[in-house]
């Protein structure tokens, strides 16, 4: 006869046994660097970086910070170091929403005792209408990291995506895999220079290797502002917010230099974005350094992977100019950017 209680016990046992280990898993590999109290020191091993980033605020390795979508991930945290000083962090996500990036922007100036310096990379995400509406993405957001209290994560520690990071991570240790970045969050997520091919830049550009006429506007670099009353920003007030703290020591605010035929796309909603945006900085007596206009830079597809993305060359001269532009407080004579101080 077949002895069920026995057999209930070993697999009670079983189960037992196993959750021991994924605990013990866990606690040592430290998937998220959240845990309060773990062996292992934080290494990023996750695609999504949401869930990555709060332990790299907390690390005290960093007290400037920029913020901002893939448009501005190609930024290097050491070439802003060189230029403006501090100890950099590249937090930008991939289809980051305005919402998140002031989530992370928050819980640097939180956490951080002294924070110097936050590069704000505006684009799109800040001018949409329904930004108040789409606050996250289908990638998820762990508001339970961006809290005060470290052992409430607890609950949300022992599920398979946390096994599989915890993997990762016991491979790392082994010395079996690599980390997924820095934990700076820099990462080249674009092709090497040496696979760069102009023809399929301007496919993904344009949808055919041809490029086609531009609307006259961007044509002749007509960047004149629309009315921005005519428009709803509400994102605009997270990062009023950001401003009114005044926790950081200088706030740089630069619009990411899309292709040109990026810019044609809602070019006066997006124009009466940057005029708004100029308007909030001007009450916070800064001004917004413009790279998101017809430009030597936005004009050129083979400065171009695709409308948003451009090479690193490019990236680097972003950077520079950035340091030029806050040190004369000047357009740039050949053309990169403007200085906007206010809404006419």
């Amino acid at each position: 006869m077949l002895d069920w209680t026995r057999h209930l016990k070993s697999f009670a046992g079983t189960l037992a046994s196993l959750l021991v280990v994924a605990v013990g898993l866990v606690w040592i590999a430290n998937p998220y660097g959240n845990l309060a109290v773990s062996p292992s020191r934080h290494v990023l091993m996750d695609d999504n970086q949401r869930f990555q980033y709060p332990a790299v605020i907390r690390s005290g390795r960093y007290d400037s910070l920029v913020i901002g979508t893939s448009t501005s991930r190609l930024l290097e945290p050491a070439q802003f170091e060189r230029a403006l000083g501090g100890r950099f962090a590249n937090l930008a996500l991939n289809s980051g929403t305005a919402w998140e990036q002031w989530r992370i922007a928050k819980l640097f100036a939180q956490e951080v005792k002294a924070p110097k310096t936050l590069v704000v990379g505006l684009d799109h995400v800040w001018c949409e209408e329904d930004a108040d509406v789409k606050r996250i993405t289908p990638r998820g957001f762990p508001e339970w990291m961006f809290d005060a209290d470290p052992w409430n994560d607890l609950a949300y520690m022992l599920n398979v995506r946390a096994l599989e990071i915890s993997g990762r991570r016991v491979g790392f240790m082994l010395g079996l895999v690599k980390e997924r970045w820095p934990h700076n969050g820099y990462e080249v997520f674009v092709p090497p220079e040496s696979q760069y091919d102009l023809l399929r830049a301007r496919r993904h550009i344009y949808g055919t290797e041809t490029p086609p006429p531009l609307p006259m506007a961007v044509q002749e670099g007509d960047t004149a502002n629309e009315a921005p009353e005519n428009y709803r920003f509400p994102a605009q007030a997270w990062l009023d917010d950001l401003l009114v703290a005044r926790r950081f020591e200088r706030v740089v605010l630069a619009t990411m230099p899309v292709h040109v035929a990026a810019q044609a796309a809602q070019m006066r909603r997006n124009r009466a974005c940057v005029a708004a945006i100029s308007a909030l900085a001007k009450r916070h007596k800064l001004y917004v350094v413009d790279f998101r206009m017809p430009s030597p830079i936005t004009r050129e597809d083979s400065h171009y992977w695709d409308p948003l993305h451009y090479r690193v060359p490019i990236a680097t001269r972003i950077v520079d100019g950035l340091a030029r532009a806050l040190d004369t407080g000047a357009d740039d004579p050949r053309g990169d950017w403007r200085i906007l101080r206010g809404a006419p």
